[in-house]
């Protein structure tokens, strides 16, 4: 067999145009049942909040998205979650709720959270429905890699251009939709074309992030995302079982395992593989810390760590105080958590429980509901 050329970044941008688009998404069939109320499972709250960027809202009420080499559309009702089929796909209702993890109660969870949490507790009853998603461990790692450090206008276009690379499942509402890539169709993508496509940093923001953390580890990722994604697709194609089922197996060993394993990976450090451990592999304990989630444990869970420092050592601190508090699915209430202190949702809230904002002292301060956490 012909080896196969690499694509160009003009074949990458062009595939990405509906006109291009030669798969057509079969006849679209009739609205189904899911089978759950939305207090437990409410799909803006858990599919716009930083958990996965690749669903889509198509029209108002409407999510769409793929699993795998399927299309489907989700809406919400006032009893229920409705899913429609934009192709075959035998066994959707159980792959549906395996990605919404639905066989795990938010009624249970909640009860022993707000026990646990006064803050909890108030703010739970306005952010009903929000899940832990059980994604495809491959995309999460190349998800997570665009965001770190980054906001989720910016992670979006990331993940999109992505997702071009892989097969097109067609056009919903006017928005192209793409089976997420496999390693191997990823492998094809060069540092150059990920830079062109807006992996790195552009003047001026560029030089406003490198005053705010040149003296931080962290301006090495701020400037290597190109080359994470390039190595990190090499790593995992040079796994013997093969990167897909080496991440997969990662699911059966302990959160500490997990972390140690992703962090090999180019571009994963602690936060990000917290984010992939939660949100594709099971370890439901994992809690991904960034500057917000800090204030989030200062504020409410461990006071006496105000005035410190975000180190490794008060990463594990943080991520301690919220297993402490919350158990074995803390990863669930740091969520519900996380999203009462976005700003873009506190409009949820009743005003007491508004968190006190500082001004912002800069124009070229970021929101910080903007830069993703989860």
């Amino acid at each position: 067999m012909a080896p196969i050329a690499k694509r160009s970044l003009s074949f990458a941008i062009a595939v990405a145009t509906p006109e291009r688009i030669t798969k057509k998404p079969r006849a679209r069939e009739e609205w189904r049942s899911l089978s759950v109320p939305p207090v437990e499972l409410n799909l803006a709250l858990t599919l716009l909040t930083g958990q996965t960027f690749l669903w889509k809202q198509t029209s108002p009420g409407v999510f769409t998205g793929a699993l795998g080499p399927h299309l489907v559309s989700l809406r919400q009702t006032p009893q229920d979650t409705l899913y429609r089929l934009h192709t075959e796909f035998p066994g959707a209702k159980e792959a549906l709720r395996e990605f919404f993890t639905l066989d795990t109660s938010l009624a249970a969870l909640w009860s022993s959270f707000s026990a646990a949490d006064e803050r909890f507790a108030a703010v739970a009853p306005y952010i009903q429905g929000a899940r832990v998603l059980r994604q495809d461990p491959v995309e999460c790692v190349f998800q997570f890699i665009c965001s770190s450090n980054n906001h989720i206008q910016r992670i979006t276009k990331m993940v999109d251009f992505l997702a071009t690379q892989g097969s097109p499942l067609g056009c919903v509402d006017g928005q192209s939709f793409f089976q997420f890539p496999s390693l191997e169709q990823l492998s094809f993508l060069t540092e150059k074309q990920l830079r062109d496509a807006g992996f790195g940093y552009r003047f001026p923001s560029f030089l406003f992030f490198v005053a705010k953390m040149v003296a931080s580890s962290l301006f090495l990722t701020l400037s290597c995302r190109a080359k994470y994604i390039v190595g990190a697709v090499e790593t995992l194609r040079s796994k013997e079982s093969g990167g897909d089922e080496w991440l997969k197996s990662l699911r059966e060993g302990s959160l500490e395992q997990a972390t140690a394993a992703l962090c090999t990976l180019p571009g994963i450090g602690p936060k990000v593989a917290a984010c992939v451990s939660l949100f594709s592999l099971d370890k439901h304990d994992a809690i991904p810390v960034d500057t917000h989630v800090w204030q989030i444990a200062v504020q409410y869970l461990k006071p006496e760590l105000a005035g410190q420092r975000l180190t490794s050592k008060m990463h594990s601190a943080v991520a301690q105080a919220f297993v402490s508090r919350f158990g074995a699915y803390a990863g669930w209430a740091h969520a519900v958590l996380f999203i009462a202190e976005l700003s873009s949702h506190q409009k949820l809230l009743p005003s007491h429980l508004h968190t006190q904002r500082k001004p912002r002292t800069s124009k070229n301060s970021k929101r910080n509901e903007d830069v993703v956490s989860l």
